[in-house]
């Protein structure tokens, strides 16, 4: 049996995508030779997902592990699903004394 209309939908959210703008601070920056960049992902992509596309980079051996990240100016954790357009902050621990 064929059913043009389901493979049409199937087909059209195999190319579902989003982008969302990253802010890279201090060593992240240094490390990856920007300050920001544009990244795309699929829609629904987590913030563990931008972490795990920022370690593929070049340079990327050089970052620290384990940074804070914020989500459109608030703290985020790893599984915090992101929407197209959104502002992710990486932000390197910090040490102090």
């Amino acid at each position: 049996m064929n059913c043009p209309g389901v493979l049409r939908a199937a087909g059209a959210f195999a190319h579902l995508e989003m982008t969302v703008t990253v802010l890279l601070f201090a060593s992240y920056a240094d490390a990856l030779g920007k300050s920001t960049l544009e990244l795309p992902l699929p829609a629904g992509a987590t913030v563990r997902e931008v972490l795990d596309r920022l370690s593929s980079l070049p340079g990327a051996a050089a970052l620290p592990p384990a940074p804070l990240v914020a989500v459109n100016q608030e703290y985020a954790s790893a599984d915090h699903r992101l929407r197209a357009g959104d502002e992710v902050a990486i932000i390197p621990p910090v040490a102090g004394g």
